[in-house]
């Protein structure tokens, strides 16, 4: 009589499935890297190019401070994804906000006030939610290091 055999690992499959995900895998990354790149050069670019209108015109206003902290954050968000460090998730909420208050300075006089408070509502709203993520965040580290 044969005995059944125990404790025999099974063989994990080592073939066309695995390899097709790991490039499937390694194209995403390449695609997105690449996507990463030239959102950074084209960012740049207009950057350069607002700094070039605004030394021409020799006139700054609100408006074109605040794009320039839209390109910035722009520029950190990649800095997140390309490092690893941070929350990549709350650059767009920044994002978000300071689009939004560049809408309000911009159209602010032509607006009808109940359309600035729904956007400044909409500030609001964005800011607790980063709040919210970066307490998860902190919280998530905190119970990280004490199980170690």
């Amino acid at each position: 009589m044969v005995e059944p055999e125990q404790n025999v690992p099974k063989e994990q499959p080592s073939g066309i499935g695995q390899r097709s995900d790991q490039f499937a895998m390694d194209s995403f990354k390449f695609v997105e890297k690449s996507l990463l790149i030239l959102t950074a050069l084209m960012t740049v670019v207009a950057a350069a190019i607002k700094v070039g209108i605004v030394i021409e015109a020799w006139d700054i206003t609100l408006a074109d401070i605040l794009l320039m902290f839209l390109y910035t954050e722009v520029i950190a968000m990649i800095a997140v994804f390309y490092t690893g460090r941070g929350s990549p998730f709350i650059y767009p909420l920044l994002i978000a906000m300071t689009a939004i208050a560049r809408l309000i300075v911009l159209q602010g006089k032509d607006m009808d006030p109940q359309n600035i408070l729904f956007e400044a509502g909409a500030i609001l709203l964005l800011s607790l939610a980063a709040l919210v993520m970066l307490r998860v965040r902190v919280f998530d580290e905190k119970t990280d290091s004490t199980a170690d």
